[in-house]
């Protein structure tokens, strides 16, 4: 099946996209062609995260390497953890590396030769889930993983705000009296309260105080992921600890859904990795919060179907609309 069923496909000929996820330690890439299959991937390759001018040549080394051996490559999607200008590519900060008013989009044009587009990672990832795995024309994807973060596509578009870093989702205010701070230096934020560290601090907390509970209680650094596989296997301390996250994340889609109205919320990331044990409560407490519930059909929140790929997959279909006569006019005119 085509997985653009509203667009024609455009044949064996027709050329090929590269995407890039730029984390804050590693890059991912691959390859797919103009109807969304993927051709090529590679396994991540680490980045100096401290260094920009190293960050960007490791960037290009690996575009030039895939583009060796696909040379019919057209353009170039990067997905950036960070505050992303659209369609401008500039990185205003990243989290988690050196990029600083950087600008990027530019930068990999004039290193490659190819046209190039550039956007937050969460919005990449939102934009694969929608073009390959769902069909809403209204949907939300957040993503739980170290931070929290999302995408949303709006009447089949997606949504940026005015100055291109709208979607926030994990600078969503939802304890002003709380206690934890976030990295942006605001307390109240979601992120502190639902992302993988968070699930750590609980479960390092739980754990302190019941020495023979789940794994987490070793005398190791206590991780999200060993939450999530403890929670998987059945343990009901660990399950506690991702009620804990799923309650702060079912306030947050409340709050989306309240806003925006979509019709689907999508949760990827690591720690979504834990399935039914953080959906259930996730879907508990969206369904507590949100409004009109009595009155309407409430959407329906499900796991990535793209999975860990999703975020250099939706930069690559992101070059890849930009530069099809085909495309939506609001992301062709990102891409030169």
């Amino acid at each position: 099946m085509d997985p653009f069923p509203s667009l024609p496909a455009l044949g064996p000929s027709a050329p090929r996209f590269l995407g890039l996820d730029v984390g804050g330690t590693k890059i991912a890439a691959g390859v797919v062609d103009a109807d969304g299959h993927i051709v090529e991937r590679v396994p991540a390759v680490p980045c100096p995260a401290a260094d920009q001018d190293a960050m960007l040549k490791a960037a290009v080394l690996l575009i030039e390497a895939l583009r060796s051996r696909h040379p019919d490559v057209a353009g170039v999607g990067v997905g950036v953890a960070g505050l992303v200008d659209w369609p401008d590519g500039r990185v205003r900060t990243a989290p988690n590396s050196a990029f600083r008013d950087a600008p990027l989009r530019r930068l990999l044009r004039d290193a490659t030769g190819l046209p190039t587009v550039v956007d937050n990672d969460a919005n990449t990832a939102c934009w694969a889930e929608y073009r390959l795995g769902h069909s809403a024309s209204y949907m939300a994807f957040v993503t739980v993983g170290t931070g929290v973060g999302g995408g949303l596509v709006l009447d089949d578009r997606l949504f940026r705000g005015g100055t291109g870093i709208g979607t926030e989702i994990g600078h969503m205010i939802v304890d002003p009296h709380g206690t934890e701070r976030c990295g942006c230096g605001t307390v109240g934020c979601l992120e502190p309260l639902a992302s993988g560290p968070a699930l750590a601090r609980y479960a390092t907390l739980a754990a302190a105080g019941r020495p023979t509970g789940h794994r987490a209680a070793g005398h190791r650094r206590v991780t999200g992921e060993d939450v999530t596989a403890a929670a998987q296997a059945g343990d009901p301390a660990a399950r506690a600890q991702l009620a804990r996250i799923g309650h702060w994340l079912g306030i947050g889609i409340a709050t989306l859904v309240n806003l925006f109205d979509v019709e689907l919320i999508v949760l990827g990331g690591g720690v979504a990795g834990a399935g039914e044990p953080l959906l259930t409560p996730v879907r508990k407490s969206f369904e507590e919060y949100v409004t009109a519930r009595a009155h309407r059909d409430l959407p329906d929140i499900r796991l990535t179907r793209c999975g860990p790929e999703a975020g250099w997959v939706g930069a690559a279909l992101l070059a890849r609309d930009g530069l099809c006569a085909h495309r939506p006019e609001a992301e062709r005119t990102a891409v030169t």
